[in-house]
């Protein structure tokens, strides 16, 4: 959508199509708050259409891609006629990864879009309200599964919201266990010790148990094993990663995890009219050869260059090549709290209130690049 929002910008002749699943698009990185209930899916999504409502050169169609001939130059839809494209913006985004664990379907709740963000949270409140009547303690127990910044956050939100669920439906809110279960050696190893080390021991307080170096073997309808060792919950949440969507895999691309090796314009190699840009797009670390991680920050820069380079092929110019400038990292421990650190004007850590009011900013940012400063207000 933001590759939309910039090539009408670059004033290209061209007739755009964009296909999206919904007929709203929502922030991914707040998705968190909606399964924790601390924000509704109207204050992190807006309608596509309005967006575009004015730009006569671009069609909004709602519907689902469930395949790429990339040889007939074709999007197959799941409603609609197949659509033929000169050029193609690839950008189908992310789905819960498994890692072929058992159980972790079935019974772990993952958070990837709304629909799945709403039923994590209906299963949490059913299960907290349970407890006044069953009295079983596996219905206060939270298990959350990884430690990336979905799990974090997301666990950030529920302890500042957890007083409020204990009010509302009479549970004991010194009895409630949440834990986090993460195969890796460290919490929020993305950040320098000090400032990882506030964030873990600011959680700490609010009652959080980290289980680091356990990885997670099995997941079972109330429990979570590592090898020997069980740990008991009715509610799991299921957020150890995401990989790239299916319909890359189902339609030839040479892949892993659901993510294509893209030249350095954002092109895929051997197809000069498509650009991979997000979840579904491995971008080489010029500096190292590794991929970049796939954050919201670079596909933003993905979504700018990517239009960039589709107006200049349009105006018979070359393309530029992606140039990625990390700003810092920002995680949330809250509505209210957060640690950060930031590489502008300098290098800083911030912890506290002050990086929660850097990362509402940056959501607030995003929302008004996309669409405009009513929508970022929240007003109709």
């Amino acid at each position: 959508m933001r590759t939309v929002k910039k090539l009408t910008g670059l004033g290209v002749d061209a007739q755009i199509v964009l296909v999206n699943k919904n007929p709203y698009h929502y922030q991914t990185t707040e998705l968190h708050e909606v399964a924790a209930g601390t924000k509704e899916p109207a204050d992190i999504t807006f309608d596509v259409a309005r967006t575009f409502a004015n730009k006569k050169n671009v069609q909004v169609l709602i519907d689902e891609v469930i395949r790429i001939d990339q040889d007939a130059k074709s999007v197959e839809l799941k409603n609609n006629a197949p659509l033929q494209y000169d050029y193609l913006v690839n950008s189908l985004g992310f789905e819960s990864e498994t890692f072929g664990i058992k159980g972790a379907n079935e019974n772990g709740w993952p958070i990837v879009d709304i629909d799945t963000a709403l039923a994590a949270r209906k299963h949490l409140e059913d299960t907290l309200k349970r407890y006044k009547s069953s009295h079983d303690p596996n219905d206060l127990r939270i298990i959350v599964c990884g430690a990336g910044f979905t799990s974090i956050e997301y666990i950030g939100e529920l302890v500042y919201r957890m007083p409020k669920l204990a009010k509302q439906y009479g549970f004991p809110l010194d009895e409630v266990k949440i834990e986090c279960i993460e195969a890796g050696p460290r919490i929020l190893g993305m950040f320098d010790q000090n400032l990882s080390q506030w964030g873990v021991e600011y959680l700490e307080k609010k009652g959080v148990n980290f289980h680091v170096s356990t990885p997670i073997t099995e997941v079972k309808s109330n429990a979570v094993m590592s090898n020997d060792q069980e740990f008991t919950a009715n509610t799991i949440i299921w957020t150890t990663g995401v990989r790239g969507s299916h319909v890359i895999a189902d339609s030839g691309y040479d892949q892993k995890r659901n993510r294509v090796v893209v030249a350095d314009d954002l092109r895929v190699n051997g197809q000069p009219d498509q650009f991979l840009i997000g979840d579904v797009s491995g971008v080489a670390n010029p500096g190292n050869g590794r991929l970049y991680p796939t954050t919201a920050q670079i596909s933003i820069a993905e979504a700018d260059c990517a239009a960039q380079n589709l107006a200049a092929l349009l105006k018979g110019q070359p393309t530029k090549k992606f140039v990625f400038n990390a700003l810092g990292t920002v995680c949330s421990l809250g509505p209210k709290v957060g640690i950060a650190s930031i590489d502008m004007f300098g290098h800083w850590n911030l912890k506290g209130w002050i990086a929660g009011v850097a990362k509402k900013l940056i959501a607030d940012r995003s929302t008004l690049e996309l669409t405009n400063i009513r929508t970022m207000l929240g007003n109709d």
